[in-house]
């Protein structure tokens, strides 16, 4: 009974840890866009793209038309792919609405004036960090991820190539309100640098390492490792083929934050220890990310 609380908890956990980094994700989305790229010019790709280029027309406000279109895309996903799919798209389109809606009160003018470019970099980081926060927490804000979603179930092409083809069409098509091919180019900046950035977020979370551990003192190791660093240990029966002598290979992964404390637990109990590690590509199961399947 004990332990099935105990994994019921870690579960309610691990979800309320999710829903707090969405939205975490979604304000700093809202800072770059409404912030930096809107009051620029500059337009930028998925469903605030469309919003962005229906603003610049019509005035009509951004927060409006992104939740107009994000609850139709999300009734169609709904039929489609279920409410599991769901669930967390559909708290990261509130969040985002309503922190678009505070910001435009708070800011009512570009902060960086006559600095398009610099409002292009600085709007394009916080848009593509929030939304690798926001997709390391297997959240998603919706959009283009949707059609993404939707478009791979029935056809064979990668989610990325579908959200990168809306994208560009999307930029491109905001010269038709613009009439600037010099704020449709640093569109397709945005759409790069962001895209680094959601990158470089998301697989920073995610870097992990394997150890191979060779020394006579692997039960003190194994024990420490096991105590210390909450990691689990593997040994390994070897031969040596030089001195045909019997050795314990001690297998180890973690993430590579903790690195440093490993080499340091192993050097305090044997400084001879012959250690090799790696980087590994990815790492599923308990204590490390959540195996996803298609």
């Amino acid at each position: 009974m004990s332990s099935t609380l105990s994994v019921k908890s870690k579960q309610v956990y691990r979800e309320i840890k999710d829903y707090l980094l969405i939205a975490l994700g979604m304000i700093m989305y809202g800072i770059g866009w409404t912030v930096f790229l809107l009051p620029s010019d500059i337009p930028s790709g998925a469903v605030p793209g469309i919003a962005s280029i229906i603003y610049w027309a019509t005035g009509f406000p951004v927060q409006y038309t992104y939740l107009i279109i994000n609850f139709s895309l999300l009734l169609l996903a709904l039929k489609i792919l279920g409410l599991k799919f769901c669930l967390k798209t559909i708290f990261a389109v509130f969040i985002l609405t309503f922190i678009l809606a505070v910001i435009q009160q708070l800011i009512t003018g570009p902060l960086i004036h006559n600095q398009p470019f610099m409002s292009c970099v600085l709007g394009a980081s916080f848009c593509g960090a929030g939304i690798g926060v926001a997709f390391s927490a297997n959240g998603s804000t919706g959009g283009t991820d949707i059609i993404a979603a939707i478009v791979n179930k029935y056809r064979d092409i990668s989610l990325g190539r579908v959200i990168l083809i809306c994208d560009v069409i999307i930029i491109t098509s905001s010269y038709l309100v613009l009439k600037d091919w010099e704020k449709v180019v640093y569109g397709y900046v945005v759409l790069i640098i962001s895209s680094f950035m959601l990158d470089q977020v998301v697989n920073s979370s995610r870097q992990s390492v394997q150890f191979f551990i060779i020394s006579s003192k692997y039960e003190e190791i194994g024990q420490r490792i096991n105590k210390d660093m909450h990691r689990g240990v593997t040994f390994i029966d070897g031969v040596g083929c030089y001195t045909h002598n019997n050795v314990k290979l001690m297998f180890v992964l973690a993430k590579k934050r903790e690195s440093n404390t490993i080499f340091r637990l192993i050097k305090d109990i044997d400084p001879n220890a012959f250690v090799s590690q790696s980087a590994v590509i990815g790492v599923f199961g308990e204590g490390f990310d959540r195996i996803k399947v298609k």
